[in-house]
């Protein structure tokens, strides 16, 4: 990923506990891993000689919206002029399921008007992704 073109970011319903916060973006973090695998630096060594895994590359901007401003955002990344962007959503529906069969299941039985998303995390082009979320404010 070059970071002087593209970017990664992570919008987060700011209204929801701390605790579903942090559960959405380690998931969405998960995820990003997986679809980006070259984004996670060489694991590291300190000077006593412990091992520590090696984490991304560049930094991943948490921002804060709500329930509307996620799924705006979402809908639009539907669009044919971001479908390069990497997406992942995290919906409440996911967050809900017990297993992953589970989600699976509920996922093909729910159209995507009625899924409420809990955050989207959206990496690619710099330009596309400032000109959905230029405007939004870090969550703190």
């Amino acid at each position: 990923m070059d970071a002087q073109k593209e970017k990664c970011v992570m919008i987060i319903d700011e209204n929801l506990p701390l605790g579903v916060i942090a559960n959405t973006a380690a998931i969405m973090g998960i995820t990003l891993g997986k679809k980006m695998p070259e984004a996670v630096g060489a694991d590291v060594y300190d000077r006593t000689g412990n091992e520590h895994l090696g984490i991304i590359e560049f930094p991943v901007p948490i921002l804060k919206g709500n329930a509307e401003s996620i799924k705006a955002i979402r809908e639009k990344l539907y669009a044919p002029d971001f479908l390069d962007l990497t997406v992942v959503d995290f919906s409440d529906l996911a967050q809900g399921c017990k297993t992953y069969d589970e989600f699976m299941e509920k996922m093909q039985e729910v159209s995507e008007m009625d899924l409420h998303y809990l955050g989207i995390a959206i990496c690619g082009a710099k330009k596309k992704i400032n000109k959905l979320t230029g405007s939004m404010a870090l969550l703190r």
